[in-house]
């Protein structure tokens, strides 16, 4: 392998002993993301405006729930008064993992009512749920790749906690590239407060709901044509570096 493809964000100067290869960094992010054409045309408001009550939610996969998530996410439970959490992954349909998910809440005094756990359902379902999430908080230390996407294009603010694995930087390169880096937190009280602030300020979120698509719309995020020629501006120097050979074929 000549080299690994990250960005500013994902490998910030000084993580290079993190990788045998060396890093070849991306201007502008290494994703980049295209809404599906069954996605919504339209964003729904903040689910908080008719019910009065916040919900937050994650559509990431099981495997990223620890202790440090349910930790974060039941303080962030508890100082928001009858908000309540939305969990979906195909896993839970089995009764096994939703009784521990539930347990796992109970000890940490937060009542099974306020925990909502959904199992699987067809894509386009899933995108159309969003509208029922008005905060998505990001697992840690594996934060969410296409599921903070979908999130933030279906108007829901993700918070996120980065720390120094490239697969926790994910949702982080996301909202830097839109932003909105005041999202991302740097320790977990941090993740809790801005969470929290978040669910207090209902015209923050609702103006957050408006904007996100045409955020991601002006971003590096979603500049398909900058994305393409800035991985070829990128592969040229490694090219000329590792394979001199291949520039002497080269038909001229």
């Amino acid at each position: 392998m000549d080299a690994v493809l990250l960005d500013d964000w994902h490998a910030p100067p000084g993580t290079e002993a993190q990788f045998v290869e060396p890093i070849m960094r991306l201007p502008g992010g290494r994703f980049c993301y295209q809404p599906v054409s069954w996605a919504p045309a339209a964003v729904a408001p903040p689910p908080c405006l008719a019910s009065g009550r916040i919900t937050f939610g994650s559509f990431n996969n099981t495997a990223k729930l620890n202790d440090g998530v349910f930790d974060a996410w039941a303080r962030i439970l508890a100082a928001v008064p009858e908000s309540r959490l939305v969990l979906k992954w195909r896993t839970f349909n089995d009764d096994a993992l939703r009784q521990s998910v539930r347990g796992a809440f109970a000890r940490r005094g937060i009542a099974a009512a306020r925990i909502d756990l959904r199992g699987p359902s067809f894509h386009a379902e899933v995108l159309k749920e969003y509208a029922d999430l008005d905060i998505a908080l990001d697992p840690f230390p594996f934060s969410g790749g296409l599921t903070s996407c979908e999130a933030l294009w279906m108007g829901v603010p993700a918070v996120t906690s980065p720390q120094g694995r490239v697969v926790s930087r994910q949702t982080f390169a996301f909202l830097s590239a839109i932003g909105l880096p005041e999202l991302a937190a740097t320790t977990a009280e941090e993740y809790v407060r801005i969470a929290v602030e978040l669910a207090r300020n209902r015209e923050r979120l609702a103006a957050l709901r408006a904007g996100l698509r045409e955020r991601m719309r002006a971003s590096p995020l979603m500049d398909v044509t900058g994305f393409a020629h800035r991985f070829e501006q990128c592969l040229i120097p490694t090219r000329e570096k590792n394979h001199p050979s291949m520039l002497a074929s080269r038909p001229g």
